[in-house]
């Protein structure tokens, strides 16, 4: 006699994962080294980071809506680069070249 087994599954979320600023901090770079060149993967890992965070404080301390920043930062968002270096600072990073 076969057992029934029945599997499910869950969608990752990074989000749940970032509990400090190294893990961000770690987690952006990664993103950053393996962006296709479009800036999608840095978009989708400060989305990551931002939703891991406070994301109506971050939203204030960058100058923008709670929902302006849930925008810029979605899958279809497209945000500027002047707002990508203002989110980047407000969580403490810094873009770095080289």
């Amino acid at each position: 006699m076969e057992a029934d087994i029945t599997e499910t599954f869950s969608r990752w979320d990074a989000a749940k994962h970032l509990h400090t600023h190294e893990d961000a901090r770690l987690y952006v770079q990664a993103c950053a080294d393996e962006d296709p060149g479009d800036g999608s993967l840095i978009r989708a890992a400060l989305n990551d980071v931002a939703r891991a965070g406070n994301m109506a404080g971050l939203a204030r301390e960058v100058g923008m809506s709670r929902e302006g920043l849930y925008k810029a930062l979605s899958e279809n968002g497209n945000p500027t680069f002047a707002t990508v270096m203002r989110i980047a600072r407000a969580l403490g990073m810094q873009l770095r070249i080289g």
